[in-house]
This record gives C-alpha cells, structure tokens and sequence, in this order.
C-alpha cells in the first residue's frame, strides 16, 4: 500500500463533497472555457454547486426523483454539472459512450430503463427518434446545447434557472436530500457490444474512497489546472479528472481534441493530466521532432545521461526549453486505461517530466494503484493506494498470477447479473482478470489480462501486450495486435502470429518501398530483429500487414476478442 503523503477533507458521499468543499474554494476557478470568438469564460467553485442546486431541484420537480437518467456527449462542463445533479439528490446517473452508434444507444436506453437524458446537439435526431419507440421508458431529452425549451424539449439552462428560482421560494427537496452512500449511484457500461457489455453499479462511497485516496497521495491543490481528455463517461476521466479536480478546487479545462493537446497544454497552463499511453507518445513524438528540429537531439541525448541520477525538479530545470514547449507548468503526468512502455516512460522522467503509471478498472472506481512522487518505479503501476489490498493467486515459477484486490472502492457488482457477479466478487475480493506480479516492495508490475494469454505446446506462457510493445517501436508501425494460430495439423501447436498496422507515408520514406509486397518485406526483416531480442519460443512466425486501424475501445484499448474474430472471418 502507498504512504498518506498528504492531508484531505473526509468525505461521505459526492453531495458531501461537494458541500465541504463549497467554501474552501468558493472563488477559485472551477471551469475556464474558450468560446467561438476566443475569449474565456470562467465559473467559479461556488457558482458550480449553485448550479448543480439548481439543476437538481428542477429535475425533482419534473418527477424525476429515484429515476434513471443518462448523459451523453463530448467532455464539457454542462455534462459535469448533469452529473452531479442527478447522482447528488435526484437519481442514478448512467454516463453513456459518446460514440455509439443509434442501435446501441437504443439498446443501451432499454436495457437500463432510462427515463431522461442529457445530450449534445448531434443527438437530437436519433434521441427523438428513440423516445417514441415502445421499447423504452424514455420520457424528457435535456439539450445542453438550447437556450431554451422547444418542442418538448428541455433546455438544461432554462432548468438551471427555473431550478434557481424554486429555490429562492424555498424548494428544498433536492439540497436537503439525503444519500445512501452504499445504494447503487451509478450504472456505468462495460466496452463491449450491447449484448455482452456489463453494467457495473457503483455508490457514492465506491467513489469517494477512490478520491479521498488519490488525494491523499498526489500533490495536486486548488492551484493546479487539469487538462481533460479521454471520454468523460469512463471511470478513469469522471473520477480522476472531473470529481478529483472538484474534490481538490482544481480548475478544468477541456481539450479541443487529439491533435491540439500541445496546444492546449500551452495555452491555459496545464499542470496535471490524466491519459492513455498513445497520447503520451504522440506528444513525445512531437517533442523528439521539436529537437531533431533544432539540431539539438544529441546536446539532450548526452544530458539525459549526465542528470541521470538527478531529481526530477533538477532535470525540470536542466530540461526548461523542453518543459516549455508544453506550457512550462506540467507538473503530474498520469497514464493509465493501457500498458505503457516503460521505455517511454523512462524518456519523460529523464526529461524531468513527472510522468506515472495508475491501473484500475470500471468495477474499482477505478484507481487500484499508482505511481507517486514518493513511491515510483519504472514498469510499474505503482503501489496500491491506502485504502486497497492486493494479492496474487495461482502464481507460476516467475510470481504471475491473477491479481486480485480488496477495499471500499469495489463496486457493488454487476447490476441484474448475479451469475457475472460471482464470478468476479468473492468474498470481498474482485478478481481482476488481470495477471501480476508484485514485488517484495509492494510495486505491481501488470503482465497482460488472464483472457488473453497465449499458453503455448511447451507450457510457457505468452502475454501479447509486452511483444506488441517491441513490435510497435518498429519505424513505420502504428500498431500491433499479437495473436496464437493453431497449426492446421497440430491443434495443440500454437505459432505467435502479428496483425500489424502500418503507416504508409513513414515505411515509404524510410524503408523507400511503394508496393505492398516491398512493404511486406521491409517490416518482415524488422520482425525477424525483433525475434533476436526474444527466446525462440517467443518468435513470431506469422504476420498480416493492413492500413486498417484495430478495433478499439474508446480509451484506445485493443478490444483482442473482436480483432481476433475479424482475422478469422479473413480466413474464413
């Protein structure tokens, strides 16, 4: 378990939270926001409560209370205020994916017997279209776009004054509500389709334990600007983004999207962000570039070496230029959601760049462990935070084995699924799915999920996430997917096999092909590099080129099942 590293205010619920924190950081910035014209408008932490007051006193006077409501649409703070109001007095709140398509949002809305929603514009038309279907419960669609109500539709800032006003005439059925902070909040979707994906019940205490524990561990202070990115209705972003920046009196700022990241760390000051793997190597690559750029590379390249053993804070200062290209303020990088290559890792804290890992998932609200300023190590994700044990069970000969974990971030269970349940809440413990091993110090280093292992004739074992990592290092490859082919004479031979997504431009101007077999040869000698690195039953002895992306979730995990069933269906 970590060390508590700092002090935070004991919380019982969100509503709590909220109400604690009121007055800490009434007029500190909650949200700065660019408009169309360029210009920002802020929101201070009092004026955000206010809203979710309002907010949720008009929902309940709609007849909303103890009711299902969902939210769709891109990060934004008219989601995070519908968020709150809904789970902090009226009823449970079901964050739904972004990027579903109609068929699976109309899925989604049945299955969790949604009576109103929150949406984006682009939602309208498929929303409407949904809400006359008899398959359903919907009732209200609440734009967080319309000024005001039309054609049955509610605009959420009309609701938020009407909401105002029933306050001022002493409505106070949603302020003076009470929570049970072990009752089901939250309905959150697993990734999958909608046939198979589980719906994971989260309460008020599963989250936060989660907050009161990062807090507690990461320096991070009503000072600091949070950058948000990743999808607001997965876990990992609505905790450690949006509720944590709230918990702390943090302000947030959303990104404009991938490509202006760097951008938008610059411009408003970004000081800790919370990601995924590829969004660090792609600001890596954009800062090698910079350097290369300069002529500079091998001048840092040679004091990467000489500060080796410094502090962070004194490669901050060696490295200042490089700090600077991302706005000079970064002080807390953290990745999670997928599998890091340390070697990037290794790269930014060279750099002086505080750059940790975290793991968690839906159903730990999420964070499990993480790296510290205190307690880091490369490779790893970093100790479990204090609130949370862990174990591993059925550990082989090297100490991998399924890590499982215990504390009061677990979630509830799966909801109407007692079967799912079982499988993976026993006894207070969750099974992870996932193999680890921990150190004699307590460090968890993730080894790959137990699902997708490759157990080979010989009986050793294959974890596809740490071959893809060496393949993906490859010039010229976006992406890679590691996968085992049963030997058509043999069932029970198993040859490690590659999908690999390249890049036509770079494989063009480094390898200086232009047809698909030159291409297939380039990367077919660089594999056979890459098998020299491995043991020999590690090698990879097939391989399938494409331009295609992989199928992903949309925290940019590789979804193996369905990349898996695509090559089949090739074959086939």
């Amino acid at each position: 378990m970590s060390e508590k590293l700092y002090k935070t205010v004991e919380i019982t619920d969100l509503k709590d939270m909220l109400n604690k924190t009121k007055e800490m950081y009434s007029n500190k910035t909650a949200y700065k926001i660019r408009n169309k014209e360029g210009k920002y408008t802020i929101f201070s932490h009092k004026e955000v409560r206010e809203m979710v007051d309002a907010l949720g006193t008009a929902l309940i006077d709609m007849g909303l209370k103890d009711k299902r409501i969902a939210i769709i649409g891109e990060n934004r703070y008219e989601w995070e205020i519908a968020y709150l109001s809904i789970v902090c007095g009226t009823g449970i709140v079901v964050p739904l994916d972004k990027s579903l398509p109609e068929n699976e949002l109309e899925s989604l809305i049945e299955r969790s017997e949604i009576e109103a929603i929150f949406y984006s514009d682009k939602y309208e038309e498929s929303l409407t279209k949904i809400k006359y279907s008899e398959n359903n419960k919907l009732k209200h669609l609440i734009s967080m776009d319309k000024l005001q109500n039309t054609n049955g539709i509610y605009s959420q800032k009309e609701l938020i004054n009407k909401g105002k006003n029933l306050i001022e005439k002493g409505n106070k059925s949603f302020v003076d509500a009470k929570i049970d902070n072990e009752k089901m909040s939250i309905m959150l979707f697993t990734s999958g389709t909608t046939s198979n994906s589980k719906v994971v019940a989260l309460s008020h205490k599963n989250i936060v334990s989660n907050l009161m524990d990062i807090g507690s561990i990461l320096d991070v202070t009503s000072e600091d600007t949070l950058l948000s990115v990743l999808p607001i209705h997965h876990v990992f972003e609505c905790t450690v983004g949006f509720l944590f920046s709230l918990y702390k009196g943090a302000t947030t700022v959303f990104c404009d999207g991938i490509r202006h990241i760097v951008e938008n760390l610059k411009e408003y000051q970004v000081t800790v962000m919370a990601s995924v793997p590829v969004i660090y190597e792609r600001i890596f690559g954009i800062i090698r570039k910079q350097i290369e750029k300069q002529g500079k590379l091998d001048e840092v390249l040679e004091k990467e070496e000489q500060f080796r053993n410094s502090s962070i804070e004194e490669r901050k200062k060696v490295f200042s230029e490089i700090h600077n290209m991302l706005g000079g303020k970064i002080k807390l990088l953290i990745s999670g959601a997928a599998s890091l290559d340390p070697k990037i890792e290794e790269k930014y804290r060279l750099l002086g760049i505080n750059l940790v890992q975290g793991y968690g998932l839906t159903e730990t609200s999420p964070v499990i462990a993480i790296g510290t300023n205190k307690e880091h190590r490369i490779g790893s994700v970093g100790k479990t935070v204090p609130s949370v044990e862990a174990k591993i069970i059925d550990a082989n000969n090297e100490g991998v084995g399924e890590l499982v974990v215990k504390g009061p971030n677990i979630a509830i269970g799966y909801y109407n699924d007692p079967k799912a349940t079982k499988e993976v809440f026993n006894e207070k413990w969750f099974y992870t799915g996932d193999l680890a091993k921990i150190d004699e110090d307590g460090y968890i280093f993730i080894k790959g999920r137990k699902k997708s292992v490759i157990v080979l004739k010989n009986g050793k074992n294959i974890f596809p996430e740490e071959m893809e990592n060496l393949v993906n290092k490859i010039e010229g490859v976006k992406e890679s997917f590691i996968f085992g082919k049963q030997q058509s004479d043999d069932k029970d031979n198993i040859k490690i096999n590659v999908k690999i997504v390249y890049d036509k431009e770079i494989i063009k101007n480094v390898y200086k092909v232009e047809t698909e077999e030159e291409i297939y040869k380039a990367i077919s000698g660089k594999i056979k590099e890459v098998n020299a690195q491995m043991p020999k039953y590690k090698a990879i002895r097939g391989m399938i080129i494409t331009e295609e992306p992989l199928i992903k979730t949309t925290t940019n995990k590789i979804k193996r099942q369905a990349n898996l069933d695509a090559i089949n269906k090739l074959r086939n």
